[in-house]
């Protein structure tokens, strides 16, 4: 839709029967490698077929760049937004979800024009529970877990994959069947689907007891406390993003890093290579193309909606 070599200051297009108006096309949003909002909307646009199964229906909270990551000097400034701004578009979907002392609207990533949009706020990532709305607007039972396996000071990836591959053992012996996604930023995520029978609070009280026993049986490696100081050299299980108040990084949203990295979903295969990286927007698109979506058993597997 938008051509990475068309870097014209503003374009006016259609997206879905909706007229949209881009601006700041050749506006640099991640100096190290000079990619352009233009190549950032492009990258939503091709690869919004595999990421809006993973989004529909969920409140998006968006964390939006006024100017781009910036540098290791010097980062860019960056703020979340949670509540669907009075300019938003009449046609994005959207939800109202009540909180302790107020209600915010959120917007659905239900088709490719409310994520153009989204990518024309200059909100590089995407995060979302792992519960969604139902056709009547009400919250529903998680229909996914997620773990959140986070490298301290002193640990990386091949720490996470260690830590992946004892808590798939666990999960499979539960019934469940996780899959990896390199977060993008320093770890690794791990998704399993569920049936939809059990609470938010359910669903935590389960993680948070599988990161505890991990913890108790490999002291050296595991740490279920988020607390920096007990994290060194160590990764932390963050059992807690499945509380319904929280939300992770969707898969195949762009990562305000330094160089434009994706949460990517990954093989079990791949995650034994010792040249296990984080990847960057191209080499997700050139994936995708060859390989499609190794996470698509994940929505594919949703429960009806009702």
């Amino acid at each position: 839709m938008v051509p990475p070599s068309d870097r014209s200051a503003e374009q006016y297009v259609s997206v879905g029967g909706h007229r949209l108006r881009l601006t700041h096309l050749d506006k640099v949003m991640y100096p190290e490698t000079g990619t352009t909002k233009a190549e950032i909307i492009d990258y939503y646009t091709r690869v919004a077929e595999y990421l809006i199964p993973h989004a529909k229906d969920r409140p998006a909270t968006r964390k939006r760049w006024v100017s781009g990551v910036g540098t290791a000097d010097k980062a860019g400034q960056v703020f979340f937004e949670k509540n669907l701004p009075d300019s938003a578009p009449s046609w994005v979907p959207r939800r109202d979800l009540q909180h302790s002392d107020h209600v915010n609207t959120y917007p659905l990533v239900n088709d490719l024009a409310t994520l153009v949009w989204i990518a024309q706020q200059n909100a590089l990532e995407i995060h979302v529970p792992q519960w969604r709305f139902g056709r009547g607007g009400t919250r529903r039972n998680p229909d996914r877990m997620v773990l959140d396996l986070d490298p301290g000071e002193g640990a990386g990836l091949a720490e996470c994959v260690e830590v992946a591959k004892l808590v798939r053992e666990i999960l499979t012996d539960i019934g469940l069947d996780p899959m990896p996604v390199t977060s993008g930023s320093k770890g690794i995520h791990l998704y399993a689907a569920l049936d939809g029978t059990q609470s938010s609070d359910e669903i935590s009280a389960i993680a948070k007891e599988l990161a505890r026993s991990l913890e108790a049986d490999h002291p050296d490696l595991v740490v279920s406390d988020m607390k920096k100081a007990v994290r060194s050299g160590k990764v932390l299980l963050d059992w807690s993003q499945n509380n319904g108040s929280k939300t992770t990084i969707v898969p195949y949203s762009l990562r305000g890093r330094l160089r434009p990295t994706v949460a990517a979903p990954r093989t079990w295969r791949e995650l034994s290579s010792p040249k296990l990286r984080h990847l960057e927007f191209h080499e997700v698109l050139e994936r995708l193309s060859a390989k499609g979506d190794p996470l698509a058993e994940l929505s594919a597997s949703h429960p009806p909606g009702r």
